[in-house]
């Protein structure tokens, strides 16, 4: 019998064969991400869906619209999937927006385009816009507020 104390290794020497490359692929990826300009997209997004004003006000007024309810059936809430999905472009410090986000109503789908400016802390629409893609026998654009600035 063998009395000897066996020594173990280090968490470090375990595992650094592993754990040094993988730590520099997240780092290298991290600094390209925000140096690519996508860090800037994200925080949009984020504006975005925590700014359910913006898009609840906009859909309540394309509800209201006669062709829309015709063609799409009655809307549905807008889902947070939905504007991940969708593009959103904040401007002139977070004071005007582009935005286009996925609706869905009773009897199809299609897409809500938006821009808007904030004044006095409300938005105020300058395009809401419904766009039926699908089928392409049926692709139109439904213009429930258009104004020139």
């Amino acid at each position: 019998m063998n009395n000897e104390i066996i020594e173990r290794k280090s968490w470090w020497k375990r595992n650094w064969k592993w754990f040094l490359p993988l730590m520099s692929f997240t780092l290298i990826s991290i600094v390209l991400f925000f140096s690519s300009g996508m860090g800037g997209h994200m925080t949009d997004f984020a504006q975005a869906y925590a700014d359910t004003e913006l898009y609840e006000n906009a859909l309540e007024k394309a509800q209201r619209n006669k062709r829309v309810t015709d063609l799409l059936g009655e809307l549905e809430p807008i889902d947070n999937l939905a504007i991940l999905e969708g593009e959103v472009r904040y401007s002139e410090d977070n004071k005007s927006v582009d935005l286009s986000i996925r609706v869905k109503g009773s009897k199809r789908k299609a897409s809500m385009d938006i821009s808007a400016n904030r004044i006095n802390g409300e938005w105020k629409y300058i395009k809401i816009n419904i766009r039926i893609k699908k089928p392409i026998e049926e692709k139109q654009t439904i213009e429930i507020i258009s104004q020139s600035e």
